[in-house]
């Protein structure tokens, strides 16, 4: 057995933290097997100018203008901090190859959880990572561990996927993050005593280039389901759809969108700030809830680093839940917002800085509405 340090760019990773930078790999052989330990120690530094919006933004904590609230909070952590490792083994004719990762933003910050555990060979993996709905292409840089709403969701759930080229089409977890049923608004949903599921959701994605153009386009089909043992129940048909794309437009110069749209789609719209579905309190019937998002940025090289402005939204139509007279509907979050700016740089290898400001808003379903703005730093430490 042999060990060395390498360097090693883990992308998906990268852009999931939107921040720049390689991580530096230690790799272990050990016979035919190629083991990369990797990770980084990074801390946030967050001035919230207005409302405390956590540790990421929760654009819910907003407050409505003319409510009462408290402003001014500085919150430092380093619950991003990282550590994970993967290995390659030449099987049957193929690689396998597994990964296992974790960070400290379990409970919200401070307990150490699961990020990404599978294996992959013969293009079949199994295990959880990123959904094969959502991808990066539209995803712009931020230091907030928030991303900017409006994209297809690139969170991380159990799944079995199948990928030929440029294609894939999974199986994944429907409790995760498609969210559940509700029965009434808090301002954010409830999820309903009797929420059920049956069938896990089946996602299809295509992605592929063109030069300096890359795209794709994802796919989704669920089900949504009460049970309310002896009195009611009711399912529904959810399904959504996204594209993405970024392009290479000068040198130095990126340009990315998206734009995401379903009924019954739930948290496989990054930002969603509904749920996938409602009970009617009148009929007892199960009422897909459809929302729309979209997102743009361009990143700019300046200097040592990359200067970004993105912009995104995600926006659900909760007009039928409040003529059904859903508990809490009038005030439910119905649209949040977000604007972001910042400048990440490394002025050595390993070593990455960033500064950002966001500008946040939420919007209720009755048109009352309020903003937040964020301050952040960061400094982080890669190996």
């Amino acid at each position: 057995m042999s060990i060395k340090k390498t360097a090693s760019i883990f992308t998906a990773s990268a852009l999931a933290l939107a921040v720049s930078g390689a991580a530096q790999a230690y790799t272990i052989e050990a016979g035919d097997t190629t083991a990369n330990v990797y990770g980084y120690a990074k801390l946030d530094m967050i001035y919230d100018v207005d409302d405390d919006l956590g540790n990421a933004v929760s654009r819910a904590a907003i407050s409505l203008d003319g409510e009462d609230s408290s402003t001014g909070h500085t919150t430092m952590h380093a619950f991003q901090s990282r550590l994970g490792f993967t290995t390659s083994t030449p099987a049957g004719g193929s690689e396998l190859k597994t990964m296992i990762e974790g960070d400290f933003y379990g409970g919200g910050g401070g307990s150490f959880r699961l990020r990404h555990g599978y294996g992959e060979w013969n293009g079949i993996l199994a295990g959880q990572t990123w959904t094969n709905f959502g991808g990066f292409l539209a995803m712009h840089p931020t230091i907030d561990f928030t991303p900017s709403p409006g994209i297809g969701n690139a969170a991380r759930q159990a799944q079995l996927r199948y990928t030929v080229d440029g294609f894939s089409v999974a199986l994944e977890d429907p409790d995760s993050l498609g969210g559940k049923v509700t029965d009434e608004f808090d301002g954010t949903p409830t999820a309903a005593d009797t929420h059920k599921t049956r069938l896990p959701d089946l996602t299809a994605r295509y992605q592929g280039s063109a030069g300096d153009f890359n795209y794709a386009a994802s796919a989704l089909l669920r089900q949504v389901r009460y049970d309310d043992v002896g009195v009611s129940s009711d399912s529904a048909t959810g399904w959504g759809l996204a594209l993405e794309a970024n392009a290479k437009v000068a040198e130095g110069v990126t340009i990315r969108g998206g734009v995401t749209h379903g009924d019954g789609i739930g948290g496989y719209l990054e930002g969603n700030p509904s749920a996938p579905a409602y009970v009617d309190p009148a009929t007892g019937s199960l009422e897909t809830i459809k929302a729309t998002g979209g997102a743009a940025s361009i990143t700019v090289a300046a200097g040592p680093g990359n200067m970004t402005l993105g912009y995104g939204i995600a926006t659900a139509d909760l007009d039928d839940a409040r003529n059904a007279n859903v508990p809490g509907a009038d005030g439910a979050n119905e649209t949040f917002e977000a604007v972001h700016l910042n400048y990440i740089w490394s002025p050595i290898r390993n070593v990455t800085y960033g500064v950002e400001v966001g500008y946040h808003t939420r919007e209720v379903a009755d048109g009352r509405d309020g903003d937040a703005v964020r301050v952040q730093g960061m400094v982080q430490y890669n190996f």
